[in-house]
């Protein structure tokens, strides 16, 4: 179903992600457009795990849903990611592996549904891992500040982007190595 509660808020994230890049273009303090863009950020990201939890409880899953529901994600990562290069608060090459690992796997998920073989490269707990990472890295590096006084943001920020870099590549070769039987098989 194309617009069930869980799929309009997954189109509203997609829709929403123009709203957080924006925010660092307003004629504001640095310290509130960051702490904008964070909350932002944290709100969208929440919507990831309660539009799947609705789509459940409310038995309104859909394979659009499916589909549309980690591009959502994706988007939300990548271009927080780079306005976090722009700001000069990660690393091109941390946003380079993230961004390249979601495109590849992406391709190879297309590719092993158009053969058949989905499940091969099925959703795993380290890609789990690896979001959830992201999903914490992130808005730290968005506050860039101290939090309660006490958290150093752009420091744990910046070990949890790296973290998660790690975790993408692992993730990354994991799902090949998933692959890789299927890929010999066709290549003969």
């Amino acid at each position: 179903m194309f617009l069930t509660i869980p799929t309009v808020m997954t189109w509203t994230r997609i829709v929403a992600i123009p709203l957080l890049v924006g925010v660092f273009y307003l004629n504001m303090p640095a310290a509130e457009r960051n702490l904008i863009a964070t909350v932002m950020f944290i709100v969208f990201a929440a919507t990831d795990w309660l539009d799947g939890f609705l789509a459940r409880k409310l038995n309104q899953t859909s394979s659009f849903g499916a589909f549309l529901d980690p591009v959502a994600d994706k988007f939300l990562v990548c271009a927080s990611l780079l306005v976090l290069v722009h700001l000069q608060r990660a690393d091109v090459f941390v946003a380079l592996i993230i961004i390249g690992r979601e495109i590849a796997i992406s391709a190879l998920r297309e590719w092993m549904a158009q053969i058949g073989a989905a499940k091969s490269v099925a959703v795993h707990m380290l890609g789990k891992v690896k979001t959830t990472v992201q999903m914490i890295a992130i808005p730290f590096l968005l506050y860039d500040g101290r939090l309660f006084g006490v958290i150093n943001t752009p420091v744990w920020g910046t070990w949890l982007i790296w973290l998660s870099a790690i975790l993408t590549v692992w993730s990354m070769v994991y799902y090949l190595q998933k692959a890789i039987p299927e890929i010999r098989a066709r290549a003969k």
